[in-house]
């Protein structure tokens, strides 16, 4: 069944504005196209462009929506070149042997960015996003353990399991439900938001596939210990014999912290992770959708997950999920990274970092808040509302400030911490000091009206959850 239920038979069609019709006005009059099934004939290319973009009006405007990581902004040049590539399908490397050749390139300074022992043995490649990158990265670690276990896989006793923490992306819910792989998560406990790594490694067993760090939970914007749940997978292996790999799931703190975070060890300097993953459309600062996975060297990836096609011409090794998609989104990562370089990057991380920091300090300032985190890793932070407040929630607060064009997620924290409900802000490339400050006085210009409730006005919180990654 459809997701998007359709409209009753009888629904009113919609109407055409005489002045939105081709030359003669009094024919668009006439003109009610349906909704929900294809019109029987043809418009005009401009009645179909106005009607689809008077509809769009109606959506947010992105650039204030301080809910998503995805990339808002980019430079007029940019569009320029994705709107050039729109119609080139990237898995056509023969036809388009310099938009793949580009896609090397990203791959090769993504290795170099993440430390790789040698960059030039790196693999790796592009993807939709985040998340099909870390589909393939949890295959890449499941045929691995295949391979190893070989002599009692499949069976009954042996189904593999892949540990991680409570509060990952649910991409790895759906890797794990896709892929028949056990989900193995350790709970958050006080004020501990992301995973233990002795706890980790306690879950661990023979049939655990790899152990998955976040570097940059999408809860609340704080890095993982990548190194110390290593060295935790360290101990295990001198104790038991297991050699269980990481991979780390950088799609935001991929971006952020080799350039703000230099002296921080969680990439490929760590011999025991095997693969990292990063959003090209969160901060590696490009429209969506692109994201990357690479692996430390080619037997990280086993052979029979890389297939190869000549039907396009050329042979063409392939091992993403998707198959034909624009090279657009490629094509303007390497724009990025050739526009900006270290320095670039430096200085707009910085920069959302400063503005995530000085907000997060404002709106702790206003007494009536509690800050989770600070903006100091991811430039996100979250926060809730303080112990003595009383007449109104973190709901109450996302609602009112939607009303002023503001879309701040109000949401509830995973398994044993359901009891916490806070509010989360995502400084973007974009997200300026002056919009930051105009955030702030408008959310302190709602304090008065919220403290003069009697009580919280939400009645179902999870009718109120709004959280996105």
């Amino acid at each position: 069944m459809p997701l998007h239920p359709g409209r009753p038979a009888g629904e009113r069609p919609m109407s055409v504005n005489p002045f939105l019709g081709p030359a003669n006005p009094v024919g668009g009059m006439a003109e009610a196209p349906p909704r929900h099934r294809l019109p029987d004939g043809p418009m005009a290319p401009s009645t179909a462009y106005q009607l689809v973009h008077d509809e769009l009006m109606l959506d947010g405007n992105a650039r204030l929506n301080l809910a998503t990581f995805v990339t808002t902004w980019m430079e007029p040049q940019a569009g320029v070149l994705m709107m050039e590539c729109r119609d080139k399908n990237m898995i056509d490397k023969d036809e388009y042997p310099r938009t793949a050749e580009l896609e090397r390139r990203c791959v090769a300074m993504l290795a170099d960015l993440w430390n790789a022992p040698d960059p030039a043995a790196a693999v790796g490649c592009s993807t939709t996003g985040s998340s099909e990158a870390c589909m393939l990265a949890g295959l890449a670690l499941k045929r691995r353990w295949a391979l190893r276990n070989a002599d009692r896989y499949p069976s009954r006793e042996a189904r593999p399991n892949l540990v991680m923490g409570v509060n990952v992306q649910v991409c790895w819910d759906k890797f794990c439900t896709f892929f028949e792989v056990e989900p193995r998560q350790v709970p958050m406990e006080g004020d501990r938001f992301h995973i233990d790594p002795a706890a980790a490694a306690e879950l661990c067993d023979e049939n655990t596939i790899g152990v998955v760090g976040i570097l940059g939970s999408t809860f609340d914007g704080s890095y993982e210990p990548v190194a110390e749940l290593c060295a935790a997978l360290d101990d295990l292996q001198e104790r038991t014999g297991l050699d269980i790999p990481v991979h780390v799931d950088g799609a935001s703190g991929a971006m952020i912290a080799p350039f703000l975070d230099e002296d921080l060890v969680w990439d490929f300097r760590l011999e025991r992770v095997a693969s990292v993953n990063t959003s090209g459309h969160k901060y590696g600062l490009v429209y969506p959708g692109v994201g990357w996975v690479l692996w430390r060297d080619a037997a990280a990836l086993p052979e029979e997950l890389v297939f190869r096609v000549n039907y396009l011409g050329g042979d063409m090794p392939t091992f993403a999920l998707n198959f034909s998609r624009p090279g657009a989104q490629v094509v303007a990562q390497y724009y990025s990274f050739l526009r900006l370089g270290r320095d670039g990057y430096r200085a707009v991380q910085q920069n959302a970092r400063d503005v995530a920091t000085g907000l997060s300090a404002r709106i702790e300032s206003l007494g009536d808040f509690r800050l989770l985190t600070r903006g100091d890793e991811l430039p996100v932070f979250a926060f809730t509302t303080a112990p003595d407040v009383t007449s109104f929630d973190v709901f109450d607060v996302s609602r009112r400030l939607r009303e002023n064009g503001w879309l701040v997620p109000a949401y509830t924290f995973p398994a044993n911490r359901q009891d916490l409900a806070v509010l989360r802000v995502v400084c973007r490339n974009g997200f300026s000091e002056d919009l930051a400050d105009l955030f702030a006085e408008d959310l302190t210009r709602l304090l008065p009206d919220l403290r003069s409730q009697s009580h919280p006005l939400t009645r179902d919180r999870n009718a109120a959850t709004g959280f996105h990654h």
